[in-house]
């Protein structure tokens, strides 16, 4: 009798389990909105009625339950890129695409500074953010230096780590709202040849 070693699928999450996640992610959503990224995990437990067990064994720490809330957004960037992948102006089409990425971060305050971090750290959930973003962006950028609009040196890396100062940047200093995109402008004059 031969044994079979393909890894066991997850069991699907029973139906209570599922509210629980949903209602979880949903108040994480609305609480990392109005407090920031750093808010208390018990709080979101008991805005969702469960308690912090409950949270810890759908999100083991903060980043997974953070990745989870951005898995939305991340796919909405991701399809942007693919839409934009195809522009006729490849140069325009990575500076709309920095713009999204910048509003992004700008909806969660703390989210600019944890993916900072995060991108330092292979081991945290939220890098399983930086790697598609990398890549949708990646191809963005690729596309603008082959048509002679950005430098040959410039990194994806090093454009997601601007745009997550820049949105930093503008999250310090709430009382200007085109800050970001000054600055975006700014930093976007570097990139040419």
């Amino acid at each position: 009798m031969a044994s079979s070693t393909a890894p066991a699928l997850p069991r699907p999450m029973r139906a209570d389990a599922r509210r629980n996640y949903e209602r979880l992610l949903t108040e994480a959503r609305r609480t990392f909105a109005e407090h920031g990224t750093d808010s208390s995990l018990e709080d979101i437990a008991r805005r969702a009625g469960v308690g912090i067990g409950t949270l810890y064994r759908h999100f083991p720490n903060r980043h997974a339950l953070m990745n989870a809330v951005f898995q939305e957004a991340l796919a909405s960037l991701i399809e942007r890129s693919r839409e934009l992948a195809e522009a006729e102006q490849p140069c325009g089409a990575l500076v709309e695409w920095l713009g999204a990425l910048i509003t992004h971060a700008g909806e969660y305050r703390g989210l600019s500074q944890a993916l900072m971090s995060a991108s330092h750290d292979k081991s945290s959930a939220l890098s399983q953010c930086s790697v598609p973003m990398r890549e949708a962006g990646g191809r963005l950028l690729v596309r603008a230096q082959r048509a002679g609009h950005v430098r040959q040196e410039v990194s994806i890396e090093d454009l997601l780590q601007l745009t997550n100062a820049i949105a930093l940047a503008a999250e310090q200093t709430p009382s200007d709202p085109h800050l970001a995109e000054r600055l975006l402008r700014l930093t976007l004059t570097g990139l040419r040849p």
